[in-house]
């Protein structure tokens, strides 16, 4: 049988757990920026003690959407709302299975009048690519893939820098020479540094006040470099790939759903369009739950928080089955603290001979594209990790996780499960190891304090879109 479809590749490799258990396949990578510029413990603290610059040039996928009709066919995929919706604003953008699961989350840049941008994970951008292209939709689309996934890696469309922190509007204001944009959240400027024009977000991660800014390729170093400089007075670190992936505990964002797009005969047209070896099929899944059951993987807006996201005020794919699921109890979306003393038992079986527990890496302790740990409440489960790494800001080991209604209330005790079954799977991040439990208390998300009230009317935990 040839391989070349999603498809193909299911119906070739049986189970769709057991391939993306054993593919060999890391967690993401952030290629294009040193791993540390200082240290990643220094890098952490920066972005809640000065500023930052995060350098996201590499690591994501851009999708230009344009058309007469590029409204109407982002309407039809995504859950949002888009009555309000106008130029120079953004969202994110969640799209859903005919199943009502997700299949990830991107933000929605609104460029111009019948022009879009997409960032983020590409299997968002994949879905969206293919509507345009079956759907009979008056579009065009221009994928703009990630760094370690181009023939030219050197050069991309455009440059996407994020400046965080305390520090980051005096900054802003010093590299302009201008009074910081008085922007409300999610909406966009036009900024000259370095006399280029740059395309102006009002962003926040880590719950800090910041920008996103973006532009041509050919103009990015130059304003980066006026960044650096200017960054001297307010503290600015630069971010590098190994603190980058552990940014989002604090802000209480899950990066990882598995895409809801490996069983379902509605879905089957899609997986023959997706190549074999695509995000989709060279996708990895790891940790201490597993089903045989592929759609156990599978997560609703209301897992990952955005449920307020949901809005029947349109037409949409899975628009019937979240109608049906709407009116149901619903996991939450919570951090774990870990017990500070049971992680370092943890960490401390390294110094043995014999049986040890799975590693712990930091400040990411990641090592799947899709991590998926069982939490434990008496031996039961009662509901799943998905990320999980170190602050030094908060001097805690967390995770981000989804878990039962009934055991969603901060300062409940429950258990993760560390560790894959049976020894660890043939992934080459997983070495041979035997799984123990680490207590952890259930607490809010994102954790951090000024995290919370910083997205009080933020895209974290905002109600309404």
């Amino acid at each position: 049988m040839s391989v070349k479809s999603l498809e193909d590749l299911l119906q070739s490799s049986g189970n769709p757990v057991d391939l993306l258990r054993n593919m060999q396949t890391g967690p993401n990578a952030y290629p294009g920026v040193p791993a540390e510029y200082t240290n990643w413990r220094d890098e952490q603290r920066a972005w809640q003690e000065t500023c930052v610059l995060f350098n996201q040039s590499y690591h994501m996928a851009d999708l230009l959407v344009e058309g007469p009709d590029a409204l109407k066919m982002l309407s039809y995929l995504g859950v949002n709302s888009f009555q309000n919706f106008a130029v120079d604003t953004a969202k994110q953008f969640v799209p859903c299975s005919h199943d009502g699961y997700v299949i990830g989350d991107v933000i929605l840049f609104y460029l111009a009048p019948n022009q879009f941008n997409l960032v983020g994970r590409v299997p968002v951008l994949n879905w969206v690519r293919y509507h345009a292209e079956t759907g009979g939709y008056d579009v065009k689309v221009e994928l703009d893939e990630r760094t370690a996934r181009r023939a030219d890696p050197s050069r991309r469309k455009s440059y996407r820098f994020q400046l965080q922190g305390p520090n980051a509007m005096q900054l802003v204001q010093s590299v302009t020479g201008k009074p910081a944009p008085d922007l409300k959240f999610f909406n966009m400027t036009t900024m000259t540094i370095a006399g280029r024009s740059v395309r102006t977000l009002r962003h926040g991660m880590a719950g800090q006040p910041g920008v996103e800014l973006f532009g041509p390729w050919e103009e990015g170093e130059e304003v980066r470099q006026a960044l650096i400089l200017a960054g001297k007075e307010f503290g600015l670190h630069l971010v590098g790939g190994r603190t980058y992936a552990s940014n989002t505990i604090e802000s209480g964002w899950i990066p990882s759903p598995l895409p809801a797009v490996y069983s379902g005969e509605k879905m089957k047209p899609y997986r023959q369009w997706l190549p074999a070896n695509g995000y989709e099929g060279t996708a990895s899944l790891g940790g201490s739950f597993y089903s045989n059951d592929i759609e156990d993987y599978y997560l609703t807006p209301w897992d990952l928080g955005y449920g307020p996201f949901v809005k029947f005020d349109h037409d949409f794919i899975g628009r019937a089955a979240l109608e049906r699921l709407a009116a149901g109890e619903h996991r939450k979306k919570v951090t774990l603290a870990l017990d500070n003393e049971d992680v370092t038992r943890v960490l401390s079986s390294m110094f043995q001979k014999g049986e040890r527990a799975k590693y712990i890496d930091f400040p990411s302790a990641v090592y799947a594209m899709h991590p998926y740990d069982k939490v434990l409440v008496d031996g039961q489960s009662a509901g799943l990790s998905t990320w999980i790494g170190y602050s030094a800001n908060e001097g805690r080991m967390l995770t981000l996780a989804v878990m039962d209604a009934k055991y969603s209330r901060p300062g409940t005790q429950v258990n993760l499960l560390w560790g894959e079954e049976q020894g660890g799977s043939a992934k080459l991040t997983v070495e041979r190891h035997v799984q123990t439990e680490i207590r952890a208390t259930v607490s809010p998300v994102p954790y951090s304090e000024v995290a919370r009230d910083s997205y009080a009317d933020g895209w974290r935990t905002r109600q309404a879109v």
